[in-house]
């Protein structure tokens, strides 16, 4: 009885120590938060670029709260605060902006929740670049302030008759207060340690509305406005590594 007790002592003393070992090399990193710095691009009627209008980017702060829920995958609450605006007053070509010379500015409240995709399964690593991919859906606080008044009606003649029945149209419809966004976009960011990183990211924000700007019948009904933002920041990693403080175990 003796000799088969002590093979499965020992056996179970082992299973205990290498458990114990492993738990204690754990990394607790749980939460990361956040603060961004950049601008938002208005994608619209009054900009003739796809791209949007950089020459009335306006700046942007957001805050950014994380779960990490794998070494792949976390899950992110994000609010941010900005401004739109867009003017066809700055483009000389197509010559018929300046001449139409609507423009709009709103400032924006954004609240969504994203899916953090980490590229490289880096969430628990302590040091290192890891470059991420991101979706999710959210709402943003809008108050429209549009202004046609420097429209040129000789300009358009014979159509500025049309024009005016979309200003009729557009002014009866009114103006969003509240719009569902789609944010997604990519970004890489760097840690020096355990807690401290910075972040850099590009966010390209689909709505459901072309109201964003304020026109739509009597600019280009067809499509739908957008936005994007650019931003740069700093985060702070949550939790420790080894938070049982485990002795070492030496074999």
């Amino acid at each position: 009885m003796n000799g088969s007790f002590k093979p499965t002592a020992l056996l179970l003393l082992l299973f205990v120590l290498v458990t114990k070992k492993g738990s204690c090399q754990t990394n607790f990193h749980q939460y990361e938060f956040g603060i961004n710095l950049g601008m938002l691009v208005y994608q619209g009627d009054l900009t003739p670029r796809r791209i949007g209008s950089f020459e009335t980017q306006k700046f942007t702060l957001g805050l950014h709260a994380s779960k990490i829920i794998s070494p792949v995958l976390s899950v992110r609450a994000q609010l941010a605060f900005g401004k739109l605006k867009g003017d066809d007053a700055i483009y000389d070509n197509p010559e018929f902006r300046k001449q139409r010379n609507f423009n709009f500015t709103s400032p924006v409240t954004e609240l969504s929740g994203q899916l953090v995709w980490n590229l490289t399964g880096s969430n628990y690593k302590d040091k290192g670049f890891s470059p991420y991919l991101f979706a999710g859906a959210g709402l943003s606080l809008i108050k429209v302030r549009r202004d046609w008044s420097g429209l040129n009606t000789e300009y358009f003649q014979p159509a500025a008759s049309e024009i005016w029945t979309g200003l009729a149209a557009d002014s009866a419809h009114g103006t969003p207060r509240m719009i569902p966004v789609i944010p997604m976009g990519g970004g890489v960011r760097y840690f020096f340690g355990r807690n401290w990183g910075v972040n850099a990211e590009a966010t390209y924000r689909m709505t459901t509305t072309d109201y964003l700007d304020g026109f739509s019948e009597a600019a280009n009904p067809a499509k739908k406005d957008k936005y994007m933002g650019y931003t740069v920041g700093i985060i702070y990693r949550a939790g420790k590594k080894d938070m049982l403080k485990c002795p070492k175990v030496k074999y």
